[in-house]
C-alpha cells in the first residue's frame, strides 16, 4: 500500500509502507507472544475534521497485528472531529482496536499528551507511539517507528524531517519554519550538549520505562512540552534514536505562535542549565536515575591537584575518595595502596548517622589487616559525609607516619552562586556537588581550616579548584571552549578563592611538638 498526497506547493508526495519491517515484527510476536511488548498508538486531534479520516485510513493494515490499541485523544475540538472519528471507527474492520476520548476542555497540546501518556501508563503499555491526527506525519512510517524497539532496544524514537534537510523543503515545509527549526535546534544542541537533527518533530515513540522515570506531568501544557520532555530524556541520559521521515505540509491549520514558541524553547534549555548550576532548581528536572560520577581532567580540578600532591611513591590509604574515581591513578603512584570504598552511598550515610563516623568498621578492618603506617592518607570529597569529622581525622592519624601527609578535599559552600542563591531565598540540595543529599556538614574555607587544626593537624598548603565546567557541559576534557573558560575562571579563583573556589585541597600533617620531657625531670 502507498499513498500519494499533494502538498501545499502542489507537488505530489508518495508515502510507501515498509512491509519487510511489518513482517519482521509480526514474526517476533508470533514466535514469542508472551514476551512481546504491549504497544499503543496515541493519536492527537484538535480541529482536524478534514484530515482525521484520511490519517486513520493510511495506517497500514499490518500494524493492527502488532499494536494492542489505538487511542485517539481529542482536545475539545470546535468542529466535528469527534463525529468524523466515530464514523471512521464504526466502519473500520479493526474497530475493536480503537478507543476514542474527548477532553471536556482544551488541555493544550502538552496537556493532551500528558493525558495520553497517563492513560498508557495506567493501562500498562510498554511503548507508545504519538501520531498527529492532521496527517502531517506519515502513518505509513509507523513500522519504521516501531522497528527500533526490537532492532536497537530503543526506548525513545524520533521521526526526523531534518536528517535530510533538502527533503524537508521539497515536502512543503515553509522556508521560515525550516530556518527556525535549524537555528533553534543548533542552539538547543549547543546548550544541552546533544546532536539531534531536530527538536521539533511531533512524531515520537516513548517507552513506559522512560515515562515512569521523568516527571512529564510537570511540563508545560503548551507547545514546548516536546522540548521539555527531550530535556528530561537528556537528564535521564537515555539515547534518542532518530529515523528519517518524509515531510508533508498540506492544508492543515497551524496553531503555533512562532515567536512565542521560539522564546519558550530557548528559556526551557537555559532553565535546565541554570538548574544544573543550582542557581535555580526546578522539580521537572529532578530525574530518577543513577547518579554517575566521573574523573575530572582539567588541570584546575581537585582530582588533578591530588595527583600532583602525591609526589613520592609510598604507602597510601584512600578513604572513599571521589567515589573511587582516583583509584587507578593513585595505585599507579603508590608503592602500596589500600582503600576503603563505600559501595552503597545510602548505607554510608546511614552509618554516619548511627555511628561516630562513616565506615568505621570497614576502615578498622582494613587497618587491622595491613598493620602499616601510611605516607599519604587521601580523604577527597569525604569529610562532608562524616557526622563527627574531627573524631575521624583524630582516629585515622594514628595510622600515618610521623612525616606523612593528609590530603583532604572539602567543598566550598560559600561559592558565589550559593551566596546569590541565599540572597534570593534559595538553598536547594541536589545529587552532586557541595549541596549533595548525603552531605551532613557544609564548609567554608575558614571552617574547613578550623576543623583541620582542631583535629590536631598542621596545615601545610591550601590549593583551590575551579568550578567543574567539564561536568556542567559534559565535556570530554578536549573542548577548547571549556579549556578557555576554565583558564579565565582560574583568574577569579586566584583573586578571591573564598568566593570562587569550588573545592579546597588541603595538605596537612600531624602537629609536631619539639619540646620533650626528660625522664630525670619527672
Amino acid at each position: 500500500m502507498e499513498s500519494v498526497l499533494v502538498n501545499r506547493n502542489g507537488d505530489p508526495i508518495t508515502f510507501e509502507v515498509d512491509y519487510d519491517a511489518i513482517a519482521e515484527i509480526k514474526h517476533l510476536r508470533e514466535s514469542d507472544p508472551e514476551n512481546f511488548p504491549k504497544i499503543g498508538i496515541l493519536v492527537l486531534t484538535y480541529n482536524t475534521s478534514g484530515q482525521i479520516q484520511n490519517t486513520l485510513s493510511r495506517i497500514p493494515k499490518g500494524i493492527y497485528d502488532i499494536v494492542d490499541e489505538i487511542f485517539v485523544f481529542d482536545n475539545c475540538s470546535q468542529d466535528d472531529t469527534v463525529d468524523k472519528t466515530k464514523e471512521y471507527i464504526q466502519k473500520c474492520e479493526f474497530r475493536d482496536k480503537f478507543k476514542l476520548f474527548s477532553n471536556p476542555r482544551n488541555l493544550g497540546y502538552g496537556g493532551n499528551q500528558k493525558a495520553g501518556y497517563q492513560y498508557a501508563l495506567q493501562n500498562e503499555f510498554d511503548y507508545t507511539v504519538m501520531l498527529h491526527g492532521d496527517g502531517q506525519y506519515s502513518p505509513e512510517m509507523l513500522p519504521k517507528m516501531i522497528q527500533p524497539i526490537f532492532k536497537e532496544k530503543a526506548e525513545v524514537v524520533f521521526g526526523s524531517r531534518m536528517l535530510n534537510k533538502k527533503d524537508a523543503l521539497s515536502g512543503g515545509m515553509p522556508l521560515y519554519k525550516w530556518l527556525g527549526n535549524t537555528v533553534l535546534t543548533s542552539f538547543e544542541n549547543i546548550v544541552l550538549g546533544t546532536a539531534l537533527s531536530e527538536f521539533h518533530s511531533g512524531y515520537r515513540m516513548y517507552s513506559s520505562n522512560v515515562l515512569k522515570k521523568i516527571p512529564f506531568q510537570e511540563n508545560t501544557d503548551d507547545w514546548h512540552f516536546d522540548t521539555q520532555i527531550i530535556i528530561q530524556c537528556r537528564a535521564l541520559n537515555v539515547n534518542i534514536n532518530e529515523i528519517p521521515i518524509q515531510t508533508y505540509y498540506g492544508e492543515e491549520e497551524c496553531n503555533v505562535n512562532g515567536i512565542s514558541y521560539a522564546i519558550s524553547v530557548c528559556l526551557a534549555v537555559l532553565q535546565y542549565r541554570l538548574h544544573q548550576l543550582h542557581i535555580i532548581r526546578n522539580s521537572r528536572f529532578f530525574i530518577e536515575r543513577d547518579v554517575v560520577f566521573r574523573k575530572k581532567l582539567s588541570r584546575f580540578s581537585a582530582h588533578e591537584m591530588i595527583l600532583k600532591r602525591v609526589k613520592t611513591p609510598g604507602n597510601l590509604l584512600d578513604v572513599n575518595s571521589s567515589h573511587g574515581l582516583l583509584r587507578a591513578s593513585l595505585e599507579e603512584k603508590s608503592q602500596k595502596y589500600d582503600s576503603v570504598i563505600e559501595k552503597n552511598e545510602k548505607s554510608a550515610l546511614e552509618n554516619s548517622l548511627q555511628a561516630d563516623f562513616l565506615s568505621r568498621d570497614s576502615l578498622t578492618e582494613v587497618l587491622r589487616l595491613t598493620e602499616r603506617k601510611y605516607d599519604y592518607i587521601v580523604m577527597a570529597e569525604t569529610i562532608e559525609k562524616f557526622r563527627y569529622p574531627k573524631d575521624v581525622i583524630n582516629w585515622t592519624s594514628q595510622f600515618i607516619k610521623e612525616d606523612g601527609e593528609f590530603v583532604l578535599v572539602i567543598s566550598n559552600i560559600a561559592l558565589w552562586f550559593y551566596r546569590i542563591s541565599l540572597l534570593i531565598g534559595r538553598f536547594n540540595y541536589g545529587e552532586k556537588g557541595p549541596l549533595s543529599h548525603n552531605h551532613v556538614h557544609l564548609y567554608t574555607k575558614d571552617t574547613a581550616l578550623q576543623l583541620i587544626r582542631r583535629s590536631g593537624l598542621e596545615v601545610l598548603d591550601v590549593k583551590y579548584s575551579n568550578f567543574p565546567f567539564e561536568v556542567l557541559f559534559e565535556s570530554t576534557g578536549s573542548s577548547k571552549v571549556i579549556k578557555c573558560l576554565d583558564w579565565l575562571y582560574s583568574g577569579f579563583v586566584k583573586v578571591w578563592p573564598k568566593a570562587f573556589a569550588y573545592q579546597f585541597i588541603i595538605s596537612a600533617r600531624t602537629a609536631q611538638f619539639n619540646s620533650k620531657i626528660d625522664v630525670k625531670d619527672v
